[in-house]
């Protein structure tokens, strides 16, 4: 069955990202979202796919969980679907912003952006005030390769200086685009927004090391794994950073050898 199906069908039972609460804990409609916006605040796409499908069971008027996980979809990089679920979505919510911008996006990166920008001026029409509706309009200009994409990401943050979230999801688009000196100075901001968070050191790791910065990377990697005891990804990022320390002095080495 495909994702697409599963969502219709509301996806698999999905407890909490925790383990199981108490017993007497209510799994309402306002659980299952609580839920959903923390798997995305870790990363964890896939469960926040399946959250907010749950959501859906119990109020299939939720706008927020449709949104959801249309940007579930695009993190998961699965942008023609994307746009598939925002069309589903969009003929019940039509003038929902968010939506309008999610749907931008999946376009863009689906190379429509032409669509998209039609999509992100309605967006904008709707609810200019929505930090999430000028990251998207930003990642749409990305993907036009236009200059103004900074005017964009400069309102999305002014519209939420202190939430880290925002910072994040900034960060995020700018990696995507391979933008990484601006994508690490998004992810720092981030990171004294949140110190505590694993899932920005981990970010910032990435981005640390795509700039070759090897050593801050490692930093960053062994802060996330502090932070998070379970983070598999933060273990899989340690060790790949060794083995491309390790291939870069067996290449010094070899090339010292025929160079004597």
């Amino acid at each position: 069955m495909t994702r697409f199906g599963n969502l219709e069908l509301g996806g698999e039972s999905e407890d909490s990202p925790h383990g199981r609460g108490p017993k007497e804990l209510v799994k309402d409609e306002a659980y299952y979202f609580a839920e959903a916006r923390t798997a995305h605040e870790n990363a964890r796409f896939e469960q926040g796919l399946r959250l907010y499908s749950k959501v859906l069971e119990f109020n299939p008027s939720n706008a927020a969980a449709w949104t959801g996980q249309v940007q579930m979809l695009i993190e998961l990089g699965e942008f023609k679907e994307a746009g598939l679920w925002a069309d589903k979505a969009l003929e019940r919510f039509p003038s929902e912003p968010e939506l309008l911008a999610a749907k931008a996006v999946a376009l863009a990166r689906s190379g429509d952006t032409h669509g998209a920008l039609v999509f992100s001026d309605a967006s904008i029409s709707e609810r200019g005030d929505r930090p999430y509706v000028w990251l998207a309009r930003a990642d749409v200009l990305l993907a036009r390769a236009e200059q103004k994409a900074d005017y964009c990401f400069e309102r999305a943050l002014a519209l939420a200086p202190q939430d880290w979230f925002v910072t994040w999801l900034a960060a995020r688009i700018r990696f995507f685009y391979r933008q990484f000196v601006l994508a690490l100075k998004l992810l720092q901001q981030a990171v004294e927004l949140n110190a505590g968070h694993w899932i920005l050191w981990l970010q910032l790791g990435e981005c640390q090391q795509a700039l070759g910065l090897v050593g801050p990377a490692r930093h960053s990697f062994l802060q996330a794994q502090q932070l998070n005891r379970n983070s598999r990804e933060a273990d899989l990022a340690l060790l790949r950073l060794r083995e491309t320390g390790l291939k870069t002095r067996l290449r010094g080495w070899w090339r010292r050898l025929f160079q004597s």
